[in-house]
């Protein structure tokens, strides 16, 4: 039991902290009643005894005759055994009657006499209160004696330790009922949140995407729901980051890597004379130099989406001269003519990832065109716009924006091995850069799809 109790007011555990408030609140509290209502108490009942020796006082001061010439008759009732008990009468200072009480009673009631009306305790033997009433005299009004009564306060001293007593009992009763409450209604207000708890955490390891939601629930486990269910979209948004940046560089190294494959095998066909190796290799080397710039500018551009609000990297280049390389490589690669517009038209972006932004929409145009490409490049105020247009059918109208949501092809049919990444991860690049790509509501000047590019100056 010992035990249990001292592990439920564990500071460390949010059960504990629970108990330890409420018990120092409901220690505070009791303290501070037990306190008033003692003194309250003590002051009552030193009033009833001051009550009662100005009562005595007064009775005995009722059977005293003054007479003028200061002398002062008693004229003694006939029952006047109640009323002698600790009661002095002094005439002047002299005592006309002295009950039997110890001597340093005596001694304080001899220097009442002749004072005027007050209150003094004694201590010793035993705690008494002394009250001193004056004798006036029935004409001119002079004082001619005094009326000293005691009172012993040990039956109100007594009275008062019992109700102090028992006020501490009730304290400790009052402070293990709490302790009691207090241990119930922590656990029984921390079980929903270990419930919800232990939800989130299956749900997080299982990749689900159940939620809290908004159910009615007490406000402070409404908004414990909000911060879990917040905890949780952010987990699942970086999964998806990661399963995109996964499949955008599967996609994107899908290119390079059949070229050094199909070299590879080109190689090991049948032999080759110094300069068809030498040719290989070094279409080999360029296909393993673009994969890695591919992944650089990848892995960067996640790097800097995940740790800085999504800006990539700083830089500036020539968007020209990097459509003009990409223009000519796939100009040697496909039966197409590529034509780039624009000189010196710069941008506040990494050559590497302008290269990735405009890489899908001409591989795009390569696939889809009849025969010409064109590639304008213009200067605009704050950054440069790169409009790639063809000479093919065009995106469909019911496709219209949607063409650039991951997994879309607007034609699935038309034999290509693409994934339909490509345009995802071009626009994804340019708004991370500070951009966008866009898809023009108006065909381009050769008939068929426009995008264009809009990067910002650096």
């Amino acid at each position: 039991m010992r035990r249990r109790f001292w592990s439920g007011l564990r500071p460390h555990t949010l059960r504990g902290r629970l108990a330890l408030l409420a018990l120092a609140t409901t220690a505070v509290w009791v303290t501070t009643l037990t306190v008033a209502a003692n003194l309250v108490l003590g002051a009552q009942l030193r009033g009833q005894a001051d009550g009662l020796l100005r009562t005595r006082s007064a009775a005995v001061a009722a059977t005293l005759e003054a007479r003028p010439d200061g002398r002062i008759l008693v004229h003694e009732p006939s029952d006047d055994q109640a009323l002698d008990a600790g009661v002095w009468i002094y005439q002047g200072r002299v005592a006309v009657e002295r009950p039997a009480e110890p001597a340093a009673l005596q001694q304080q009631a001899d220097r009442l006499a002749g004072g005027s009306a007050v209150f003094t305790d004694v201590s010793e033997p035993v705690p008494h209160r002394l009250f001193a009433l004056p004798v006036r005299a029935s004409t001119g009004g002079r004082q001619v004696g005094t009326v000293v009564a005691t009172v012993a306060l040990d039956p109100y001293q007594s009275t008062q330790k019992s109700v102090l007593l028992g006020s501490i009992a009730l304290a400790v009763a009052l402070l293990a009922g709490a302790y009691c409450v207090a241990r119930a209604v922590a656990n029984r207000a921390l079980v929903p949140v270990g419930v919800m708890s232990a939800q989130a955490a299956e749900w997080s390891e299982h990749g689900t995407s159940r939620r809290f939601g908004t159910q009615e629930r007490p406000e402070e486990l409404a908004r414990l729901a909000g911060n879990l269910d917040g905890l949780l979209d952010r987990l699942a948004a970086v999964v998806r980051h990661e399963q995109q940046l996964s499949a955008e560089l599967s996609h994107e190294l899908r290119t390079p890597l059949a070229r050094i494959t199909a070299e590879a095998e080109w190689l090991t066909a049948r032999p080759r004379t110094r300069a068809e190796q030498a040719a290989s290799h070094e279409a080999i080397a360029a296909s393993a130099a673009a994969m890695a710039q591919i992944c650089e500018a990848l892995l960067a551009d996640a790097r800097a989406g995940s740790t800085d609000g999504g800006q990539a990297p700083p830089g500036r280049c020539a968007v020209d001269e990097v459509a003009r390389d990409l223009a000519g490589r796939l100009g040697a690669s496909a039966p197409v003519e590529v034509t780039v517009t624009g000189r010196a038209v710069t941008a506040g972006v990494p050559a590497a990832v302008v290269e990735r932004i405009l890489a899908p929409l001409l591989d795009n145009a390569g696939r889809y065109c009849a025969r010409e490409i064109l590639v304008e490049c213009v200067t605009r105020p704050g950054g440069a716009e790169i409009a790639v247009s063809d000479d093919g059918p065009g995106v469909p109208q019911e496709t219209g924006p949607a063409v650039f949501e991951a997994g879309r092809r607007a034609d699935p049919a038309d034999g290509h091995d693409g994934a339909g990444l490509g345009l995802a991860l071009a626009r994804r690049l340019a708004r991370n850069a500070g951009g966008d790509i866009v898809l023009s509501g108006a065909p381009g000047r050769l008939g068929g799809a426009r995008f264009v590019v809009s990067l910002p100056a650096g």
